[in-house]
């Protein structure tokens, strides 16, 4: 048998047809592929429903994203339903100022009385007493 240096194209194709066998002792293909394997395609089989595969890819991304959208706007409205009170509660210095503007006076009680449509010879209330 010639040297691998020495062989030519048409040498090179009578040992592949000629029975030269492989480490498994099956005949190579041309292809590199065997003669009994069922699809030698096999491996780029996936690539037969790309698209598809792409467009169920892509319908996950935009429903894990529709998710996370939702469960940030749930935290928000949590946020915003919740009784913070470094939020919700007024400052000292805001309660302060109204404080200060509170004053005490029986000046304007005269007033309130007369303008007051209460009966004031009515009865006290209490509760789980029936009159």
């Amino acid at each position: 048998m010639p040297e691998p240096a020495e062989m030519n194209g048409a040498d090179i194709g009578k040992m592949a047809v000629s029975g030269v066998t492989g480490s498994e002792g099956k005949d190579p293909v041309a292809n590199g592929h065997a003669e009994n394997e069922s699809n030698p395609f096999a491996e780029y089989m996936w690539m037969e429903n790309e698209e598809e595969y792409n467009r169920q890819v892509e319908e996950e991304l935009l429903e894990q994203e529709f998710l996370e959208r939702c469960f940030q706007e749930m935290l928000d409205e949590e946020d915003q339903d919740w009784f913070i009170p470094e939020r919700d509660l007024p400052s000292v210095g805001q309660i302060q100022q109204q404080l200060n503007g509170l004053s005490v006076s029986d000046g304007n009680a005269e007033e309130i009385l007369r303008k007051s449509i209460l009966n004031p010879e009515a009865k006290e209330f209490v509760p789980g007493v029936k009159y």
